[in-house]
């Protein structure tokens, strides 16, 4: 299949891109390398460099012809969100909105979408299932929900079918520990360097992870399944951050204490997914379990610091 990836430097677009690769699909990348690496961009994928609010991409579209489009491109930051809403807006909105005008135009079946538990705000319930109320807490959250609400229009107008994946909290190689990098990649760039990384608030808090190989599982399995759901990328397994920093203490052969910090205002105390609907639709599983993901994450670190 002919399949386009928006943001396929990036720390999830890459595994895709190598997973589609893999499995002998014909790839185009296209990503403005604001966040995605080039370094990530698998060879034997075609690329180019565009935002996907430049005119270039539909040319991109109109050339390539993709059978499918998985949109990951976008400004993922919820405090960049906060302190501006019209670029997370411009980004996240007005480039999706480019990505399905592209679709409609050229004859593309079906759109892929990146979402995010973002969209569901403070859990009322634990596991958070698909018919969890919709309150998102920041701009980044709205943007997400407003482009599945588009993606649905679009279905409903022009006949383009769209998987929407609300992605958990995603770990995995290649995760930028920069910003606002996950709690694993903070943690795992901070033990690779033999330094004791902080956790806020007493650490109670729990999350699940799910590996970002199983990310990229599910988005491939998405171009054949799963038409018109919105479904849960999650392992469904929860930890607290404290369990979690002893695990990777231990991984990677460290014996540290973390320092603890004042917990933040507007963290998330408790968030787990529910993934039933996901294995059913998609008939996919979160196969990697966190002690490997862990493991590979750490060895990943530990060769980018050396």
């Amino acid at each position: 299949m002919k399949v386009l990836v928006t943001g396929g430097c990036g720390f999830i677009g890459s595994h895709i891109v190598d997973l589609l690769v893999q499995e002998q699909h014909d790839v185009m990348v296209v990503d403005d390398l604001s966040t995605g690496k080039q370094q990530n961009v698998n060879q034997k994928a075609q690329y180019m460099v565009s935002s996907i609010n430049a005119p270039e991409f539909d040319a991109a579209v109109e050339k390539f012809k993709p059978e499918a489009i998985i949109h990951q491109a976008a400004q993922v930051s919820v405090p960049r969100s906060i302190d501006n809403p019209f670029k997370d807006e411009e980004i996240n909105i007005r480039g999706s909105l480019s990505v399905i005008e592209s679709a409609k135009k050229h004859g593309v079946r079906k759109i892929i979408f990146a979402s995010s538990a973002a969209v569901y705000g403070n859990p009322e319930y634990l596991p958070v299932d698909e018919n969890h109320p919709t309150k998102p807490m920041a701009p980044y959250g709205v943007s997400k929900f407003s482009v599945e609400k588009y993606l649905q229009m679009a279905q409903s107008l022009y006949g383009i079918d769209y998987t929407i994946l609300r992605y958990g909290n995603v770990y995995g190689p290649r995760q930028d520990a920069l910003g606002e990098g996950g709690v694993i990649a903070i943690f795992a760039e901070a033990l690779s360097r033999g330094e004791a990384p902080f956790i806020f608030g007493d650490g109670e808090q729990t999350r699940d992870f799910v590996y970002v190989g199983d990310v990229a599982q599910a988005n491939v399995k998405a171009l054949t399944s799963g038409d018109n759901k919105i479904l849960n990328v999650s392992s469904a397994d929860k930890i607290t951050i404290k369990e979690l920093f002893f695990l990777m203490n231990e991984i990677s052969g460290n014996s540290l204490e973390p320092i603890f910090k004042e917990e933040r205002s507007g963290d998330i105390r408790d968030s787990v997914l529910s993934n039933s609907d996901t294995i059913l639709a998609l008939d996919w599983n979160a196969v990697v379990n966190l002690p490997q993901g862990l493991a590979n994450t750490l060895e990943f670190y530990k060769s980018a610091s050396k």
